[in-house]
């Protein structure tokens, strides 16, 4: 044990300059403006993953400025007003809290199975909304989001290294955890979310999760409930719709198959029933020729059974007729 707290020391010597480049990334967005857009696709300057570390920074002060130990315990996190359409939540979990009963963080809940890397004293979950514009930053930078439309404000959830009781979290500059969640799902409730777009119908269409992963890399996976998404790892996700767009060849090919389908089953009965008029014909015909050939054959029995009658009657007449004798005279 004694052995693990130097390494843990070197670990932090190690990545300190990477968090102090962090930080110092995210003076330079604050410099900026007061109103960052990130609705504009060609604002290379705002990505997402500057957007969390901005967001890590407001809470990691929150707990700096409160000096507070409590853990389990969801606090918002007040942002600038230049943050508009963000809602960010912190809580602070102990790691043997976590390994026994897991947590809930409201849409997402995290079973006792969910393994946080690494995490050795307490971690700090950062729960992020993203609404209105906010969503933009990951839809301009997916390379397969042309044919989705978001249906629900974008959730995120990320993990940092909380310290512990003796030092301060604002002093440690934490750095971010591993979530892993592949033996048991952290299941993502979207019920209760408001849509980005009340004018979008999804007329019938199908909801889809989509996690957003970095390098504007989105998977597409299916619902494992209605509203409720599964996901494996730390990061965003959020419920998307083939864009009407897309819909429209579809719909047409549709009813092209459904013209089709109608055509082919039209031409089967027509053909069925020619088939069966056709059948029906030749198997009268069989029955005119079989009823004509048995009664030809009748016909020839009755005349050979006549033939034998007369020539039996004949034969018996010459057997009656007697032989005329002549009279000679004296």
């Amino acid at each position: 044990m004694g052995s693990v707290i130097p390494l843990f020391i070197m670990l932090l010597l190690l990545i300190s300059p990477a968090l102090s480049f962090s930080s110092s990334e995210t003076e330079k967005f604050m410099a900026l403006g007061d109103k960052p857009d990130p609705s504009n696709p060609k604002n290379t300057s705002l990505t997402a993953r500057l957007l969390d570390l901005v967001i890590r920074d407001y809470a990691v002060k929150l707990y700096d400025e409160n000096n507070t130990t409590t853990t389990s315990v969801l606090t918002n996190v007040h942002l600038p007003s230049n943050f508009s359409g963000i809602e960010v939540d912190t809580a602070r979990f102990r790691c043997g809290s976590l390994r026994r009963y897991g947590a809930k963080i409201k849409e997402f809940h995290l079973s006792k199975y969910v393994i946080i890397n690494p995490c050795l004293d307490r971690v700090i979950f950062i729960r992020q909304e993203l609404r209105l514009k906010w969503s933009n930053i990951f839809y301009n930078n997916s390379h397969n989001m042309q044919n989705y439309e978001l249906v629900t404000p974008i959730l995120g959830l990320l993990a940092y290294n909380g310290g512990d009781d003796r030092l301060n979290v604002g002093k440690l500059n934490p750095f971010e955890l591993w979530i892993n969640a592949d033996k048991d799902p952290i299941k993502v409730d979207f019920t209760n979310m408001t849509r980005l777009n009340s004018e979008i119908s999804l007329q019938g269409r199908m909801l889809h999760c989509a996690s957003f992963e970095g390098q504007g890399n989105m998977t597409l996976t299916s619902m494992v409930a209605p509203n409720v998404c599964h996901v494996m790892k730390e990061g965003h996700v959020g419920l998307v719709i083939e864009s009407s767009q897309s819909q429209t060849p579809t719909r047409a090919n549709g009813r092209s198959e459904e013209y089709g389908k109608k055509i082919s089953r039209w031409k089967v009965a027509l053909g069925s029933s020619i088939g069966a008029a056709l059948g029906a014909f030749l198997l009268g015909l069989l029955f005119v020729a079989m009823f004509v050939k048995a009664k030809e054959r009748l016909k020839l029995e009755d005349m050979v059974r006549r033939a034998y009658q007369e020539e039996a009657l004949q034969v018996s007449m010459v057997g009656h007729v007697r032989p005329q004798t002549s009279h000679g005279s004296d």
